[in-house]
């Protein structure tokens, strides 16, 4: 009999044992069919047919008998892969295959305790993979031990799929801190709008916000394709009219409208409505210039320069920024803000986050110039 049919029947015997997440390992086939001596075939043919009924001591005890006579390199090796194959057909934890393959059978039967019981083997067996690892994180999701899940995560480095796990477990349990660490490193690393939907919700729930600092979320949620539907444009397009930027409160009601959420008699008043107002903003242009100029303080500028950016003219509105903030500021974080919104409008990327990174404090103005640069960054 040659070692290849054999190793061939052996195959099919393991199918049955592998599962999702166990690699069977199996040893390379000889580069021709080799032969197995004739007092070592029999043997290993009764002991391929226990390893399918199951018979692993009647198996063993076949290649303790077929190791007492075999004769030549061939039967040896194949005695070996028999070995091997018993380990993970009856999931020997003590063997490398034997762990894997135990380790994805309680994985498979929904045993997610015995799961993270049998990293120990896996570690042992210096089999515990990168895969592995992952598949340890998901039982403890799977068996609801969120807080056991964070903790493990923590240790599974910055890929991707353990810090979505990360913030998942970290959200069961109320902590918000690990989650939008977790969720800010996923955004740096994918700018994927699913992670900013998530990131700029726990945003919105910072105590303290001003209406200008959730107009900004509000923004950020636009910029990066994570409005989620009609209240989301609404709520972007009234926050901007509450500053009296009606051109930018136009152009988000108009994307709306394009994407079909909002066709609506209402949404279609509140658009007319923006595109008057826009009109007489630009018509009164000049004249605010001239009060801005003249006051004393620079807000007004900074001002004029964030409505030049809803426009669309983010070159002219850097230098109205820059003019409001060598005067006096009311709020110098917001103007800080503005220029680094500007710089990044105008695609002067490491201007803009020059920009932001002036803002320190209070920690709702840092939060959202933090949230401007993840932006910046990709």
């Amino acid at each position: 009999m040659t070692i290849r049919k054999l190793r061939a029947a052996l195959t099919a015997v393991l199918l049955g044992t592998a599962a999702a997440g166990a690699a069977i390992l199996m040893p390379a086939a000889p580069a021709q069919a080799a032969t197995v001596s004739a007092k070592v075939g029999p043997l290993l043919k009764e002991a391929q047919a226990m390893i399918a009924s199951k018979n692993y001591a009647g198996a063993r005890a076949k290649l303790a008998e077929a190791d007492a006579v075999k004769s030549t390199p061939d039967d040896a090796a194949i005695i070996a892969q028999f070995r091997s194959a018993i380990s993970i057909s009856s999931a020997d934890p003590n063997t490398p295959g034997g762990a894997k393959a135990k380790f994805a059978q309680d994985y498979n039967a929904g045993k997610f305790r015995e799961v993270i019981a049998d990293a120990e083997y896996l570690k042992k067996n210096n089999v515990f993979d990168a895969q592995s690892q992952l598949i340890v994180g998901q039982a403890y999701y799977k068996a609801r031990d969120f807080a056991g899940c964070v903790r493990y995560s923590k240790g599974l480095g910055g890929g991707e799929t353990a810090l979505a796990l990360q913030a998942r477990c970290a959200y069961e349990i109320g902590d918000d801190a690990t989650q939008r660490d977790a969720l800010e490193a996923l955004v740096a690393r994918t700018g994927k709008s699913e992670y900013w939907t998530g990131l700029l919700k726990l945003g919105e729930r910072s105590r303290g916000l001003s209406d200008h600092n959730t107009l900004d979320i509000a923004r950020i949620r636009y910029l990066t394709g994570s409005m989620v539907g009609k209240d989301d444009y609404i709520s972007l397009s009234q926050f901007a009219l509450q500053f009296k930027f009606a051109a930018e409160a136009q152009t988000v009601l108009e994307k709306g409208v394009a994407a079909k959420l909002l066709a609506d008699e209402r949404s279609q008043r509140l658009l007319n409505t923006t595109k008057q107002m826009a009109a007489a903003r630009l018509a009164s242009a000049a004249k605010d210039l001239a009060a801005a100029n003249a006051a004393p303080q620079g807000d007004d500028l900074v001002a004029l320069g964030e409505n030049k950016i809803g426009e669309g003219k983010a070159k002219e509105a850097i230098p109205l920024i820059q003019a409001g903030l060598k005067k006096p500021l009311k709020d110098p974080n917001n103007g800080q803000i503005r220029l680094g919104q500007a710089y990044l409008a105008a695609g002067q990327k490491a201007d803009a986050k020059a920009a932001f990174a002036k803002v320190k404090a209070p920690e709702k103005d840092a939060m959202v110039a933090h949230f401007w640069t993840l932006v910046a960054s990709h």
